[in-house]
């Protein structure tokens, strides 16, 4: 079993609270739109990392982070990336491959909208932690939480930080 957790759009701010809300995670996950190098360094010092770069981040932080990322965590099939729409919805970038090889679990950040849905034509689950920065039009800050465990996603929480 792993504990993951996961966040995005932090547009180069990192509050404190991401650090205490994921001190007893496995692994820190971020959905693309860092904002700063300075936010991909101080998460991957923090916990074994995975991120995605997003429509904001340069090319330093491109050469560091993928904009596409699929992998395998404890039997769950990931796919990661920034701009993926929602069910119904995906982005033409991912449509096909979703389509034609949906994963278990499928993050994307872009919106600023926290969303959990499940996708019942893809037998998947859809996941968007909201925006966990300054910047945007959201109103409160968000990150999730969650477990996977041989095979399934369990225990999702959802940690509202403060008002922007």
């Amino acid at each position: 079993m792993k504990k993951i957790g996961l966040l995005s759009d932090t547009h180069s701010y990192l509050d404190d609270a991401v650090f205490k809300h994921f001190e007893n995670c496995d692994e820190v996950w971020h959905a693309g739109d860092f904002g700063s190098l300075e936010v991909v360094e101080r998460l991957e010092a923090f916990k074994p990392f995975r991120g995605v770069y997003g429509n904001i981040d340069d090319k330093t932080i491109q050469l560091r982070c993928p904009e596409h990322l699929r992998f395998e965590c404890e039997g769950v099939d990931v796919w990661m990336t920034h701009i993926g729409g929602y069910p119904g919805r995906y982005s033409s970038l991912v449509k096909a491959e979703i389509t034609h090889n949906p994963p278990k679990l499928f993050i994307c950040g872009h919106s600023h909208i926290l969303k959990v849905q499940y996708d019942q034509k893809l037998q998947l689950l859809h996941l968007n932690p909201g925006a966990a920065g300054k910047h945007g039009w959201h109103k409160v800050r968000t990150l999730m939480r969650f477990d996977l465990n041989n095979g399934k996603i369990e225990n999702l929480e959802i940690i509202e930080l403060n008002v922007r």
